[in-house]
């Protein structure tokens, strides 16, 4: 090499990497140049510096100003045989990586996840959600997932940790231990649950998952609507009550309707049909004429209280009614 090369060359006196967004490690850009001798280090809060020497892990500097010589490069100096003295300057590659939360990330099941449920048998299950993770084993980062990349960034590894949380809910919810009403009603108790299934994922890559977030857990539509008819039904309780609030309804909404005395007139005897149908549903049978016998045993003032409710929603006219309290009312005389 001629002075003159020699001259031209750079030797690094200050080392130091501002975190960039999304950024989990670079390679300082030395190419061509070495260290000097007494170089200035700094590594930031939430950093950790690594020296390598052809390949190999040498030192680690943690937060703090270091000047780079042979007292505090104690590997890296065994490795370069500088027992007799440090040579000056000095070549290593040098690494930065930021070990600062990565949050708002989102995770997902592309496909459902089978499970035997305890209540409804097999179900498949979609769920989303969030999470977050931080570089906790530099070295093992370094060795498994840096390399001797020149730039790693989270969005390079996102893909490949989405896989494992995928795979990782699949064995956890696929035991079938708890069921799924139960799963979706204590979501805080299932990311928990979930966070630790996700962790040993996570630690072979040197990585920590510091929080895992469910935001949603469905079924496939089809049994989603399955469950909230059952579930419907269990609220409205007995038939009787259902179909009687089946019959305002569709009175109330004929009543809404345009069409003047004809859209009334067919509210009425929608209202009516209905209101037969509930008799049937809430006495045993159609609406009884006039002058029939009622059925044995039957309580005449609950059949009386049954009637005066259809004459309430229009079911039934003021003279079927009348009539129909004046022979109940003969019966217990």
């Amino acid at each position: 090499m001629g002075i003159f090369d020699f001259l031209s060359k750079q030797f690094v006196d200050v080392i130091d990497w501002v975190d960039e967004p999304g950024t989990l490690a670079i390679r300082y850009p030395m190419q061509d140049r070495e260290i000097q001798n007494g170089a200035q280090l700094t590594v930031r809060s939430g950093q950790t510096a690594l020296f390598f020497n052809q390949g190999e892990i040498a030192d680690a500097f943690l937060p703090g100003l270091h000047t780079l010589q042979t007292g505090n490069l104690p590997l890296l100096t065994s490795l370069m045989n500088w027992d007799k003295g440090f040579a000056s300057p000095f070549k290593a590659d040098v690494y930065f990586y930021s070990q600062k939360e990565q949050t708002g990330l989102k995770w997902g099941t592309t496909q459902p996840i089978t499970v035997r449920d305890k209540e409804f048998g097999p179900l498949r299950i979609r769920a989303f959600g969030s999470y977050s993770f931080r570089i906790e084993d530099v070295t093992a980062f370094a060795v498994k997932m840096m390399g001797s990349l020149e730039r790693l960034s989270v969005s390079d590894i996102e893909p490949q940790l989405r896989a494992a949380i995928a795979t990782s809910i699949a064995s956890a919810l696929g035991t079938g231990e708890i069921a799924f009403l139960d799963l979706a009603a204590n979501q805080s108790a299932l990311s928990e649950k979930l966070k630790a299934a996700v962790e040993p994922a996570f630690a072979q890559w040197g990585l920590s998952c510091t929080s895992f977030f469910i935001e949603s857990l469905s079924l496939p539509d089809e049994v989603q609507a399955m469950l909230d008819k059952a579930s419907s039904m269990r609220v409205v309780g007995d038939l009787d009550r259902f179909v009687r609030f089946q019959s305002a309804e569709a009175i109330e909404t004929a009543a809404a309707q345009s069409g003047g005395i004809a859209g009334i007139g067919a509210g009425a005897a929608a209202g009516v049909a209905i209101g037969q149908s509930m008799a049937g549903g809430i006495g045993g049978g159609a609406l009884p004429a006039p002058g029939a016998a009622a059925a044995p045993g039957e309580d005449a003032y609950a059949q009386i209280e049954k009637l005066h409710k259809l004459l309430t929603i229009g079911a039934i006219t003021q003279e079927e009614f009348d009539a129909k309290k004046a022979e109940l009312l003969s019966r217990i005389r």
